[in-house]
């Protein structure tokens, strides 16, 4: 049985966008904003419907998971529900609110969580500036159950991040056996909710990116054999 037809306008926007992209987009290639407006001519709102997609798992990067894209580009990598089909697409939308947005981006003190990028602020060794945007994250909580917890990321932790769950007991159970020194210290890290790289820390991290012949200039330094 074919598709129905993506022109079809009593199936709603989003159910129209869905199969405009199946099987005029095509899976892992790009479109831009405007060639969304030109399919939907006189739809107020087109583009924010593609995006819904994403809630039925549609996966639709935007230039903050796919660098390769320009900011006016979105790619189609695969679909997700099939929002078209009787009783499909009709979970109620988990998409938050802009001024949802504004608090969790407050509340996470403007930077990533994962790596602690500020929005702006270039990667190191890199001309590459970090964009901040909201990750729906999984939780594994003491009792055993998974809630979605919004949080903070930037575009390339979105992007390593996927499918990552966070294990609350896992983290309790560690936090349990730290020692006496080691408690105080992630005690101050959490307080400050900062960490502070002793010298050494960002030597070894700056040793780690060095070509084999570099890193064993360094070796020779410390009264090391080559490796």
């Amino acid at each position: 049985m074919g598709l129905p037809s993506w022109e079809d306008k009593k199936l709603g926007t989003m159910k129209r966008a869905a199969l405009w992209l199946v099987t005029v987009v095509g899976e892992g290639n790009s479109f831009t904003k405007e060639e969304v407006k030109q399919a939907f001519p006189g739809v107020s709102q087109a583009d924010r419907r593609v995006r819904d997609l994403r809630d039925f798992g549609w996966r639709i990067d935007t230039n903050r998971e796919d660098l390769t894209l320009s900011q006016n580009e979105q790619r189609f990598v695969f679909p997700g529900e099939p929002v078209w089909e009787p009783g499909k697409g009709t979970r109620p939308s988990t998409s938050i609110t802009d001024t949802q947005r504004r608090e969790i981006l407050a509340r996470d003190g403007h930077h990533c969580r994962s790596c602690g990028i500020t929005a702006g602020e270039t990667y190191p060794g890199t001309y590459v500036s970090a964009q901040l945007d909201i990750a729906r994250r999984p939780v594994v909580r003491r009792d055993g159950s998974t809630t979605v917890e919004n949080v903070a990321e930037c575009n390339r932790c979105r992007v390593g991040g996927r499918g990552l769950t966070a294990d609350l007991t896992g983290v309790l159970v560690r936090l349990q056996r730290l020692g006496g020194m080691d408690r105080k210290t992630l005690a101050d890290w959490v307080a400050a909710d900062a960490r502070e790289f002793a010298e050494v820390e960002r030597l070894w991290a700056d040793y780690r990116t060095l070509p084999a012949d570099a890193r064993n200039a360094v070796r020779e330094a410390l009264a090391l054999p080559p490796a």
